[in-house]
């Protein structure tokens, strides 16, 4: 058994792999990280499709406006973070349900910037 750590977007996992005399190898039970405490996320209106901060960052710009029909791959707003600016996309077809965030404000990772539907 060779023991290896992994590290998968940011969480560390420990991996046991076994070397078994033929071509195939298994993979040992993986131990699962401690859970996280969640982001705090508002409250959205049901069935819709909601857009959340991937990092935390500061609200650049915010191209849209309740009720806006919007397309996929559309920029929403744009997230500055640490001195990148990140184009935050739709990622479906339809109106702007709510926008919950303003120009200039600072958002944690997994806030709630806008709605859907």
């Amino acid at each position: 058994m060779k023991k290896y750590r992994v590290n998968v977007n940011g969480t560390v996992y420990e991996v046991e792999l076994e070397d078994i005399s033929g071509s195939a190898v298994a993979a040992a039970p993986v131990s699962a990280p401690a859970a996280a405490p969640a982001a705090p996320v508002a409250a959205a209106p049901a069935g819709g499709e909601q857009v959340v901060a991937p990092m935390p960052g500061n609200i650049l710009a915010v191209n849209v406006k309740d009720g806006d029909s919007v397309k996929a791959g559309q920029v929403l707003m744009v997230l500055e973070a640490m001195k990148m600016e990140n184009e935050i996309m739709c990622p479906c077809d339809g109106k702007v349900a709510s926008v919950s965030v303003s120009k200039g404000a600072s958002v944690e990772s997994g806030a709630l910037l806008c709605v859907i539907q």
